[in-house]
């Protein structure tokens, strides 16, 4: 019987024969399992023989340990970046660059006219342009479009700073066998500063997952990805620059009270004038006190009436909705 030299972790026996399990095991120890598995499988053999490697009751046990942690360590899993935009020219490309190290990025664009695609097209060879169809329909397209394991949803005005994009890639490497999804916080940038206080953040949201175990629900604006397993959530925020300034934060406000409030009506709910008198006090109240959004002077009171302002206009714009309904879409 022909025997080779094996070498593991500095440690050199004769084995023989090469197909055995633990011989293949001992082989691979050397480069791609973490430490505390590695010493395991190198351990040397409980006896003299040059011939055997022996795992001991002791090895073994902590071997089973080591998979339950799921600590055995396989190659990188791939990732697929995906993108639904339009006419962000201002964002897209520095949200691109922070992707880069994915394996695929997909950018699902709906006809822009300003220069996003040209840019798109610098940094990615996936570019499809679909018409709009509401946020669930396209971010669920563009994730029928992915091809790796798993997929990184990114919008168009976040990045991905060096801290999460190293805590992503350790993740999928540790847990990956044994969640399905990944939630991540969001810090938000406007008004010159990072909101850690005020009420946006954490905003924890289901950002990376498997391809093939996400579903999509809910309805616009408040799309939901559906996941079949666990989710774990990690510690390093997404950056989102959610507003260019002030007019650009209220334009959006008007924009998504309408879609809101459509979305309440398209599930019959019926206006009550408490909606328009206590949940706006209670929205100031969380954001502002609450959350500590006095803490940022100025900016951090902004902040909190606007997003009471979201809250009255969502319901105010049900309870026009009602009476256009009632007044048989007469109107404007």
């Amino acid at each position: 019987m022909p025997e080779l030299g094996v070498g593991a972790g500095g440690i050199y026996d004769t084995i023989e024969p090469i197909w055995r399990p633990d011989v293949i095991l001992r082989g691979i120890a050397c480069s791609f399992w973490p430490d505390s598995l590695r010493k395991v499988l190198t351990a040397p053999p409980a006896h003299k023989s040059k011939s055997r490697f022996d795992f001991s009751a002791a090895n073994l046990y902590l071997l089973m340990c080591a998979l339950e942690r799921g600590e055995m360590v396989r190659a990188r899993p791939e990732i697929s970046a995906i993108v639904v935009c339009f006419n962000e020219e201002e964002n897209i490309r520095a949200c691109l660059e922070s992707l880069g190290w994915c394996d695929e990025i997909v950018v699902v664009d709906s006809f822009s006219t300003d220069r996003t695609v040209e840019i798109c097209r610098q940094y990615t060879n996936r570019v499809l342009q679909r018409p709009w169809a509401g946020y669930r329909d396209q971010k669920a397209f563009a994730h029928s479009q992915a091809t790796k394991e798993w997929v990184f949803l990114v919008d168009a005005d976040e990045r991905v700073p060096a801290e999460l994009r190293g805590e992503i890639l350790s993740a999928l490497e540790r847990f990956g066998n044994r969640y399905a999804a990944f939630s991540v916080p969001r810090l938000v940038y406007y008004l010159g500063r990072w909101w850690w206080r005020g009420g946006w953040y954490p905003d924890y949201d289901i950002r990376i997952f498997r391809r093939d175990l996400a579903t999509w629900g809910g309805s616009d604006p408040h799309e939901r990805i559906l996941i079949k397993g666990s989710v774990r959530r990690l510690r390093h925020p997404l950056h989102h620059f959610s507003y260019r300034n002030i007019s650009d934060h209220l334009r959006r406000i008007n924009h998504f009270t309408t879609v809101s409030s459509g979305e309440l009506r398209g599930q019959r709910r019926r206006w009550h004038w408490m909606d328009n008198l206590s949940r706006p006090a209670f929205r100031f109240f969380r954001f502002y006190l609450w959350k500590r959004g006095f803490l940022e002077g100025f900016p951090g009171f902004f902040v909190a009436v606007t997003a009471a302002v979201y809250v009255f206009l969502k319901y105010a714009k049900l309870r026009e909705r009602e009476l256009k309904e009632q007044s048989g879409g007469r109107g404007g």
